[in-house]
């Protein structure tokens, strides 16, 4: 079941996730989707994602240069236009002012309407039989905190308004929740781009031969809002 909220055109969009893949897997569809309406697309990659390999020759070194290049080939084939890599060491990623500082300055820099990130208080999903990665709950946590009050408000961080970065409000925020939603976006034109997207990060997907996985959520979120294939969102428009 999803609630009425008004359609969402925006016009930049920051995506802010723990690693390469992140926004791909949860929200590639809708990126391409908002590209495609003329959105101005930016991701923030807060790890290194160099602890994601099964090969036991990979270095993490090796592995973060994989994944920095493959984001990079994904976020064109959505139409993204930039992304920025903050590097955190993959596993460890803690909800610190630090971190909340970096987000903040990219939130102020990039001042978009939209925010899409992880949504924190998922830890676990019985439904898919899987623990949320802790990287994923603190990821998304730094990322509300420093959207709301932190990016809003000039006397945090005033170091940063004394350099020009003035505060930004964002007006809305979409959380990526596989289990729970309250808005979708219709992604049937935009499924393709969304595989291609994975199928550019080999040394997580492989050649992605079977796409079941990804058609089976799509349908499911899409059975509940009315559209073929969709991805859902815990969306809040701040007020």
């Amino acid at each position: 079941m999803t609630d009425h909220f008004p359609p969402l055109h925006p016009k930049i969009v920051l995506g802010i996730a723990a690693h390469p893949d992140d926004l791909d897997v949860g929200a590639g569809g809708t990126i391409a989707r908002f590209a495609a309406e003329g959105a101005e697309i930016h991701y923030l990659i807060l790890t290194d994602g160099g602890k994601g390999s099964d090969d036991p020759s990979m270095t993490s070194s090796r592995l973060t240069e994989i994944r920095h290049a493959e984001q990079q080939a994904a976020l064109k084939v959505v139409g993204g236009t930039s992304v920025t890599f903050l590097d955190y060491p993959d596993g460890e990623l803690e909800i610190t002012m630090a971190l909340k500082r970096q987000i903040v300055e990219s939130v102020r820099t990039i001042k978009p309407d939209v925010v899409i990130t992880m949504d924190p208080t998922v830890v676990y999903s019985a439904q898919h039989g899987i623990i949320n990665h802790p990287d994923h709950r603190a990821a998304g946590q730094a990322t509300l905190d420093a959207v709301f009050p932190l990016a809003r408000d000039w006397m945090t961080f005033p170091e940063l308004f004394e350099a020009s970065i003035l505060p930004h409000k964002t007006e809305t925020v979409l959380m990526i929740n596989f289990d729970d939603s309250n808005f979708a976006v219709d992604i049937t034109d935009t499924f393709d781009a969304k595989v291609k997207a994975l199928r550019a990060q080999p040394s997580q997907f492989g050649e992605l031969q079977d796409t079941s996985w990804l058609e089976a959520m799509a349908t499911t979120q899409g059975n509940r809002a009315g559209y073929q294939l969709a991805e859902g969102f815990i969306r809040i428009d701040i007020r």
